[in-house]
């Protein structure tokens, strides 16, 4: 998706686990250190935390939260500066949960393809975490 000459990734994908784990799953700072990243996220509007990588850091600020339905947060890192936003949708079978991160500029696609491929290995984390969860 492509609009105000900034590209969006989105990823989808259906979880076979409860809206409540997944979110837990995505908010939890120990939880988001088993897929994603060490962290020191607060679920808090306005905090601010890092994720930290071998590659590097990711700063970070809470813009928006709807417990077990939506987060969003800013991703700002080797002069990338998008936005993180969850959105996860209850199913007859778990959760419907989807990702958009917004905010590539056009000199930025190989931001974008590393985005895309990281991303996709992160969910394949996330729905690991969240089927962990009791």
């Amino acid at each position: 998706m492509q609009t105000n000459d900034t590209k969006t990734l989105i990823v989808e994908r259906e979880m076979p686990h409860s809206p409540d784990k997944v979110w837990r799953a995505i908010t939890q700072r120990p939880l988001i250190e088993d897929w994603l990243m060490e962290n020191d996220f607060e679920l808090v509007v306005g905090h601010r935390f890092d994720l930290r990588a071998d590659w590097g850091v990711v700063e970070c600020q809470v813009l928006a939260i709807e417990p077990n339905k939506a987060l969003s947060y800013t991703w700002e890192a080797m002069g990338l500066k998008s936005v993180v936003s969850w959105t996860l949708t209850a199913t007859a079978t778990g959760t419907q949960l989807r990702m958009e991160q917004s905010g590539f500029r056009p000199d930025q696609q190989q931001a974008y393809a590393g985005a895309k491929y990281g991303w996709e290995k992160f969910f394949t984390g996330l729905e690991r975490v969240a089927g962990s969860l009791s």
